[in-house]
């Protein structure tokens, strides 16, 4: 029985006990008497006993309300301007190198061309980054964290996508899970639920999709400082057009390897100190945007605004139209980051921002340039800097560059967010997770991936040394992420919100039509740079399959190898197994059945401890499980021996590295209230043949002093399986590679899982085991 389905005639309070064993005490009786349950208070259940009181959160009085109120705008204004310096730099910093990348020859033949760009880059914004993102995707949040994984979460949720068979009805009692499941009713949403969940192909394509998008986001978390910084730095040439190509490389190459050195400090301490650098940047591209607007050619430059513009561009230009959508999407970079960093900060912190600062500034910014270009056609090659007036040039470019370095960290932040979340989800080889903040959960630095990031952007600056052509490297991978962000979002829309089809089909015909525009633009760009994230991104798929498929794969070998209850009390009760005092906990994947490694254990060393727990460590598809819901407890019935199994569930933005003493503090407390709550039940009858049910206060006053002193005396041994991964013979020979080769490999290279969950070395005990998998 778990500890979230205690039956309510099964309570047991501590105090009803004590009393009734001072009484006996009292009376000189040698042994207690079973309590019965009819003298006892009505139960709870054991999620109910530690959750806290909903009236004490309702009952508070108008000042206390006011102050919260108050409290969780301060924080919300505070996230909002933090928001700042760490989501939109890429955003903010888009009109540095846009109009250059949609005109690559630096040739504008007409007025039109100009207000047919302005017009796609006004919509685009409007539609993908503003209505898209900042209204509709923000709100397909995981309990306030965003991502490609948190949209895969979702359909995991509500359609069984998760090819690890460790799935539990328990699950779903967890209060963050959050799931309506479609009515009969909602013909759409049962439909595309059941064609997923029956399609194994499905399942594993959608996994797929979501990889290939984490490497898409890893590889913008690349390009984006590699093309910021030296966009910002190429406008010395306006200054002193001496500097060589070879001087820019390598002055932004200094800056980058500054950059990626700071990321340890965290993403609290970098948005306050990044936030006023971005501020005057926004503040500034603004400012400078309507000046120019007004100065040059407001009249003709406003006529964008009507879509009119974007058919005749079209029309005129055919090809050369299509091929320029290419540049057009690099307005767009850095919308990602609006949501994939949202477990950072919250959804309305991100809106308040977007919405008051950056949107109406990089949008002024852009109708600026293009009044700016009315008249100055041939500057387009850098119409940032030369759309600048002459005595705001230098703090301009201070600004820029200091701008630039800022925006490298919005895609920087969102990679370590995706990175933790695909580690907990198993779809990573095991990292280092570093939470940099006690107040907001959600802000990690990556070690081992911000020295990836540093290495493969020093390499990219190098080697390409010009930011229009880390541009098509750029305009593919953020293509690929907004179009497979629309896919998830639309089933998100169908199976979680139950969206009208009409709603859905105009979605798709839309923002979904044009990002797959934008996408066929930009793969056109291929040979020019393109392959690049797409090389990285396969690269990343690869080692990601490798390492999921592994898991898997031990999961299974443990899943048709376990021991039965009957093996297991077998085992445990056999004359020749010596037993200890004290608590040993048994690491094991396995949520369901016994692990074939506590055989091997138990033929091996022959000893067993006073109490076992089998523990397993489980990811849910949800953000974070609430602590007093993070243990599931189950007894395993053995003669006289106090067996269980407990699975400690995690969400894959909890922090997973306790320290062991406070994670033995919780384990005991919760396994305490589990033994108090699922005492053994008795048959007994009174004097008028009425029958009794009453609670065997022996054993689970002899269990609660067993746990209690191994505690007390420090006599908790942690248990885990070291084994190695094996292709049986008569395996294939892709088998034997990924097996033998990658995953061993890879299981070389990593964390161990000690070293993740922290467990103390003077007590851990491993066991060697080789999974020969078929």
């Amino acid at each position: 029985m778990e500890a979230g389905d205690i039956e309510a005639e099964r309570p047991l309070e501590i105090e009803s006990m004590e009393e009734e064993e001072e009484e006996e005490a009292h009376h000189d009786q040698p042994q207690p008497q079973p309590i019965e349950i009819a003298k006892m208070k009505k139960p709870a259940c054991l999620r109910d006993l530690l959750r806290n009181d909903s009236f004490l959160e309702n009952g508070l009085g108008d000042d206390q309300v006011h102050g919260s109120r108050a409290a969780y705008w301060k924080a919300t204004l505070m996230l909002a301007f933090q928001s700042i310096g760490v989501v939109y730099g890429d955003l903010g910093t888009s009109p540095l190198y846009v109009l250059p990348g949609v005109f690559p020859d630096g040739v504008i033949n007409h007025d039109d061309e100009i207000l047919g760009v302005l017009s796609l880059i006004f919509y685009a914004i409007t539609l993908v980054s503003v209505i898209k993102y900042v209204f509709i995707v923000l709100a397909a949040n995981d309990n306030g964290n965003g991502g490609t994984f948190a949209l895969y979460s979702l359909l995991c949720r509500y359609a069984d996508l998760n090819a690890m068979p460790n799935r539990q009805p328990e699950d779903r009692e967890v209060s963050n899970y959050e799931l309506e499941l479609p009515s009969r009713g909602l013909k759409m949403a049962s439909i595309v639920k059941s064609t997923i969940e029956k399609s194994t192909f499905m399942k594993y394509f959608i996994l797929l999709v979501t990889l290939f998008a984490t490497s898409m986001v890893m590889g913008d978390g690349i390009l984006t400082p590699c093309i910021s910084v030296l966009s910002a730095v190429s406008g010395i040439r306006e200054a002193t057009p001496a500097l060589t190509d070879k001087a820019i490389t390598w002055i932004s190459v200094v800056i980058l390897i500054l950059l990626f050195q700071i990321q340890r400090f965290g993403t609290d301490k970098i948005g306050y100190s990044f936030a006023p650098i971005l501020t005057i940047w926004f503040t500034f591209i603004g400012f400078i945007g309507i000046y120019n607007f007004v100065n040059y050619e407001p009249a003709k430059i406003i006529k964008a605004v009507n879509p009119w513009y974007i058919l005749n561009y079209f029309a005129t230009n055919k090809f050369n139209a299509w091929k320029s959508l290419g540049g057009v999407i690099l307005c767009l970079t850095g919308s990602e980051a609006l949501f994939a960093d949202l477990g950072h900060f919250n959804v309305r912190a991100i809106r308040i921002s977007a919405c008051t600062i950056v949107f109406p500034s990089v949008i002024c910014a852009y109708f600026g340039q293009a009044s700016y270009l009315m008249q100055n056609k041939k500057d387009v090659g850098n119409a940032f800097y030369s759309s600048v007036p002459k005595k705001l040039y230098w703090p301009m470019f201070v600004i820029a560059v200091m701008a630039a370095v800022v925006a490298s960290q919005s895609m920087i932040s969102a990679t370590f967010s995706i990175v933790q979340q695909s580690v907990a989800l198993g779809c990573f080889p095991r990292v280092k997770i570093v939470h940099t903040s006690r107040k907001y959960a959600g802000q990690v630095y990556v070690p081992e991936i911000n020295h990836l990031l540093m290495i493969a952007c020093v390499g990219i600056t190098i080697g390409f040394k010009s930011s229009l052509e880390i541009g098509n490297a750029y305009g593919i991978a953020v293509a690929f992420v907004l179009s497979i962000t629309s896919s998830f979002l639309i089933l998100v829309m169908i199976m979680k919100w139950n969206t009208n089809r009409i709603i859905v089909t105009v979605h798709a015909l839309t923002i979904g039509l044009y990002e797959l525009l934008m996408l066929s633009a930009s793969l056109y760009k291929f040979v020019d740079g393109g392959y690049i994230p797409l090389i990285f991104a396969v690269v990343l798929v690869i080692i990601m399959c490798i390492w999921n498929y592994g898991d898997r794969e031990k999961y299974q070998y443990q899943l048709a190898h376990k021991i039965s209850i009957h093996e297991l009390t077998q085992i445990a009760s056999s004359p020749t197994i010596y037993r200890v005092p004290g608590i040993a906990l048994f690491y094991t994947q396995l949520v369901h059945g016994i692990s074939p490694l506590f055989t091997r254990y138990a033929s091996q060393i022959k000893t067993l401890h006073s109490v076992l727990v089998f523990i397993s460590i489980k990811s849910l598809h949800i953000s974070k499980v609430p602590p007093n819901e993070r243990f599931l407890f189950q007894r395993l019935e053995s003669e006289g021996i106090p067996i269980f199994r407990c699975v400690v569930r995690y969400g894959y933005k909890d922090e997973r590295r306790e320290l062991w003493e406070s994670f033995e503090v919780a384990f005991v407390d919760q396994l305490r209230e589990f033994i108090l709550a699922n005492a053994r039940l008795m048959r007994s009858y009174d004097s008028d043949g009425r029958e009794l049910t009453v609670i065997d206060v022996e054993r689970t006053q002899n269990e609660l002093r067993l746990v209690d002193s191994a505690l007390e005396h420090g006599d908790v041994t942690y248990l885990m399986g070291e084994g190695e991964m094996r292709a049986s013979k008569n395996s294939s020979l892709w088998k034997k590679m990924m097996i033998d080769y990658g995953y061993n490999w890879l299981s070389r290279c990593v964390r161990q899982p000690d070293e993740v969950f922290m467990l103390p070395r003077q007590r851990l005990l491993k066991v060697g085991l080789t999974y020969e998998v078929q």
